[in-house]
């Protein structure tokens, strides 16, 4: 991993690249494809935040975060929630540190928005993310987000990481 580690917005020029970018085949049931989550953060785009991980000048995965979501829903603002909706690393990128970055970018970004707590869902499994999200200190909060556990991590507990971010 080099020394320019950054976020990107998706803009028209990267475009091509952030959709060209996919995980292991034996991952593709745990996330969603890229184009997927650009969707979706075109129908949400006040919660969306699509960013693109670029290492020098590769790209070398994709994260969407959510920010101040009510899931209780009943508008008393009692379970508001941010955190990471989706993290793609390019198949032949991973193990280098880049999902670590992109979690503690989402929790930086959560720490200036005022948040205190990162929210993430993960499929459970040998094969899935379970021992990556356990590994930066998440802990399962009991919650089921359909087949997927939810987990959440103290930002309270955590020091900022420090790093500079840009988009």
């Amino acid at each position: 991993m080099t020394t320019e580690l950054r976020l990107e917005a998706i803009t028209p020029a990267n475009f091509e690249s952030a959709t060209a970018l996919e995980v292991r085949p034996d991952q593709r049931h745990l996330v969603a494809p890229v184009v997927k989550s650009l969707a979706e953060a075109y129908v949400h785009p006040g919660v969306a935040w699509p960013r693109l991980i670029v290492d020098g000048g590769r790209v070398v995965g994709f994260l969407m975060a959510f920010f101040d979501i009510d899931f209780a829903g009943d508008g008393t603002g009692k379970d508001v929630r941010s955190g990471l909706w989706r993290l793609n690393i390019a198949a032949h990128e991973q193990g280098r540190g880049y999902g670590r970055f992109a979690v503690e970018s989402v929790a930086d970004e959560i720490r200036r928005r005022g948040g205190t707590r990162l929210t993430v869902t993960w499929h459970p499994g040998a094969r899935g993310p379970e021992g990556f999200y356990l590994g930066l200190g998440f802990r399962p909060t009991g919650e089921m987000s359909g087949d997927q556990t939810v987990g959440e991590l103290d930002l309270a507990q955590r020091p900022a990481a420090g790093r500079s971010r840009t988009a």
